[in-house]
């Protein structure tokens, strides 16, 4: 795995385990976030549904993120169809962000920009990555 990927997929999935473990704890009352920090309308009852159905696809891609981290620290080839599941999660996570975001016309540049982000960064590491496996498995048949 090349050190920028690995760097990519640790940051991004970390950061995502901190998101939604602050989420929960403002969820339950033990924080409280400024309104400021939060993106629009962050206590209506439906975007706070829209914000948790996010939450098993961020686990999903987080936690193949850095199991493929592991993996391919481990030498383990598993790590490939992890790392392409993993980046491709991220950018439906992010796309569909975005969507709903652009589709409400309410497009923050700091939230809109952040999930944009999510959508961009793997598309830099897919193509290496699937031309990896596919020599892999070509040399392996």
């Amino acid at each position: 795995m090349r050190p920028s990927l690995k760097w990519a997929l640790t940051a991004t999935d970390v950061a995502f385990m901190l998101y939604w473990s602050v989420a929960l704890l403002e969820c339950v009352g033990l924080i409280s976030i400024p309104s400021a920090w939060l993106y629009a309308n962050a206590h209506d009852p439906r975007v706070v549904a829209w914000n948790w159905s996010f939450f098993p696809l961020d686990i999903a891609f987080s936690i193949t993120g850095l199991w493929a981290v592991r993996a391919a620290s481990l030498g383990d080839p598993i790590w490939r169809p992890l790392a392409l599941i993993s980046l491709i999660l991220t950018i439906v996570a992010g796309g569909m962000a975005c969507g709903y975001w652009l589709l409400l016309g309410e497009v923050d540049a700091v939230w809109f920009g952040m999930n944009a982000v999510l959508v961009v960064w793997p598309l830099v590491f897919l193509p290496a990555l699937v031309r990896e496996m596919a020599v892999n498995s070509a040399s392996a048949n």
